[in-house]
């Protein structure tokens, strides 16, 4: 059990870190981190990692941005109404789809963003 904790810091603070750095971790990083590192099953580990961001992770991260004038706050509304709304339909299809479609179609959204970062920079 202590390993268990002790991983769930471990991908709690790598995940902060990335999500100071380049505004992601939730599903990029947190959902790897916990059907890799601690055995969840995909669908479990994506409502673990969204029971997770619900707390005000970013706060601080934002408050950092925002002093440095890096920060659209109505585009930043926008997004949040956006993904409030999008959020539970997403949930639907996830619980729908299966859990191995799921991490299957996971799999390959993160080769593609991960192509589509190299071929740009």
């Amino acid at each position: 059990m202590l390993l268990r904790i002790l991983s769930a810091v471990g991908i709690g603070a790598f995940a902060g870190v990335l999500a100071g750095l380049f505004g992601l971790g939730g599903g990029v990083v947190i959902v790897p981190a916990l059907t890799m590192l601690l055995g969840m099953p995909t669908t479990r580990a994506v409502g673990t990692s969204l029971a997770a961001l619900l707390l005000p992770v970013g706060a601080l991260a934002v408050v950092r941005y925002a002093k440095a004038g890096e920060v659209d706050f109505k585009i930043a509304t926008v997004v949040a109404v956006a993904l409030a709304i999008a959020a539970p339909l997403g949930a639907s299809l996830a619980l729908g789809v299966g859990e191995r479609w799921l991490t299957r179609i996971f799999g390959v959204l993160l080769v593609v963003l991960g192509i589509r970062f190299l071929a740009t920079a």
